[in-house]
Formats: structure tokens, C-alpha cells, sequence
């Protein structure tokens, strides 16, 4: 993979991993599209450093939140703050159970299957559709949402399904104030990661190659800064029920992936 194509690919999962249009399904459909002829493993790991980026971008933005949710952690009471971490602990049952029981059937899904993708980006769009029409929008997360916004978050590891997407709109659509939505559904994508991350490095299946070094790194890079951005400029549209443009969007996309799947 050279240096042009980690860039495009980095900002793809920079801007998609919080915008709500499939940061999986986008990245399938470049590689697709750019021809990537690496093997499984440096494909992998590839994924896995985009996939630290976003995270860290995350962190940065939320700096402030996590710091104090820290900070109330300290006091060992149950107060809104140990709260919130145990509803984040809930929300990811679903997604670690499907991890750990379904890693090989989910791995399969993610060959270069255009069909499904596109297919998928339709279910999301239906979604952001429903969320933005949505009243009644003021209640806090609660544990029985975050079970439930946890299954919908192990369902968009299907490639095509928005994780963001379907995690705040599932959360809205239950009646939960948007911001909340939207910081809920962000943090409780970060212990997921990295301990997705550190699955992978204990399993040995990395492969480093020093000659990737170049590419990794600047996918690292547009793929943070990217990150930064789109997370920011996410949280601005969920208030101001912008989802619909999203929608429309991902109805493009999905078609023409599935236009693309039966013409090859």
C-alpha cells in the first residue's frame, strides 16, 4: 500500500468512524476501489492503527469528560459518574459476547463482500431517517438503554451499519436527550477499542514489516486529525437534527455499491 493511498484510506476512517455513514462498510468499499493487494495480516494491522487513531482522537476530545468521570471515579460512591461507567460496562456486553463467539464468522463478512455493504448502508440511512424525526427527545441514558444501544452497536459490526449511526440513533429513538446521545454512543466505543486492540496484538496475527512504517504512519496521522474534526463536527449536527443529509447519503453510497457488486 503506498503513502497516497494510506492517506485516503486514514482520512476515510477518520471521518467515518464518527460521521454516521460506516466507517467498516467505507473502508471495504477502498480498499475495493484502490485495489489493495495486501495480505490478511498487514491489512489487519492497517486497520487496527486507524483504529487506534480514531480512539485517540476521541480521547482529545472528550478530554475534559473523561476527567472528570475520572475524578468522580476517585470519590468511591455511587454517584453519576460510577453511573456512567457502569452503563458504559453494560453497553459492551453485547459487542464483546458477539466478539468473542463470532470473530470468525464476523472476519469472513469482511472480503471485499461490496453486496452487503451496500445493502447495509441502506439499513443505517433508515436509521439516521427515523432518529432525526424523533420527539420527546429529553430523558437521560438509562441501563436498560444502554443494553439495548449495545445491541445495536454489536449489530453495526456488520460492515455497511454505522456504529455511530446506529448507536445514536437507537439511543434517541428510546427518547434520550441528542447530546447525551451523542457523548454516550462516542465514549463507549473507546474501552471497545482498545481492547479489540490489544486482542490482536496478544493473538500474534500482526504482521509489522519495517518498509510499512511510511504508510502506517501517515494513516495514523490523517486519520487522527480527521477524527478531530469529524467528532467535533458530529456532536454540532446531532443537536441541530441534521441526520437526514446523512441518510440521503448513505442511500447513494449504498446504492451504487450494490450497482458496483452486480456489474463485477
Amino acid at each position: 500500500m503506498n503513502v497516497i493511498d494510506s492517506i485516503i484510506l486514514g482520512l476515510v476512517q477518520g471521518l467515518t468512524e464518527f460521521l454516521p455513514v460506516s466507517s467498516s462498510g467505507h473502508l471495504e468499499l477502498g480498499k475495493a476501489i484502490l485495489g489493495d493487494q495486501s495480505v490478511p495480516e498487514e491489512s489487519l494491522l492497517f486497520t487496527v492503527v486507524l483504529h487506534f487513531a480514531t480512539a485517540l482522537s476521541t480521547i482529545v476530545v472528550f478530554r475534559k469528560d473523561i476527567w472528570s468521570i475520572l475524578k468522580g471515579l476517585l470519590k468511591m460512591e455511587w454517584n453519576e459518574d460510577l453511573q456512567f461507567v457502569s452503563k458504559i460496562a453494560i453497553s459492551m456486553l453485547p459487542a464483546v459476547i458477539v466478539g468473542l463467539f463470532f470473530e470468525k464468522q464476523l472476519e469472513a463478512l469482511f472480503g471485499g463482500s461490496i453486496m452487503l455493504v451496500g445493502c447495509m448502508l441502506l439499513v443505517t440511512a433508515l436509521l439516521l431517517f427515523l432518529a432525526d424525526k424523533a420527539k420527546n427527545t429529553d430523558k437521560k441514558v438509562s441501563f436498560k438503554n444502554a443494553f439495548i444501544i449495545g445491541i445495536s452497536q454489536a449489530i453495526a459490526m456488520l460492515p455497511g451499519i454505522s456504529r455511530s449511526g446506529a448507536t445514536i440513533s437507537t439511543s434517541v429513538l428510546l427518547g434520550n436527550d441528542k447530546t447525551k446521545a451523542a457523548r454516550f454512543s462516542f465514549l463507549m466505543v473507546i474501552p471497545l477499542i482498545f481492547g479489540k486492540i490489544a486482542k490482536d496484538i496478544l493473538s500474534g496475527d500482526l504482521t509489522y514489516d519495517v518498509q510499512n512504517f511510511t504508510s502506517l504512519s501517515v494513516g495514523f496521522i490523517a486519520a487522527f486529525i480527521a477524527g478531530l474534526f469529524a467528532c467535533t463536527w458530529m456532536i454540532s449536527l446531532v443537536k441541530k437534527s441534521k441526520l437526514t443529509y446523512f441518510a440521503a447519503y448513505c442511500v447513494i453510497v449504498g446504492l451504487i455499491a450494490i450497482i458496483f457488486s452486480l456489474v463485477n
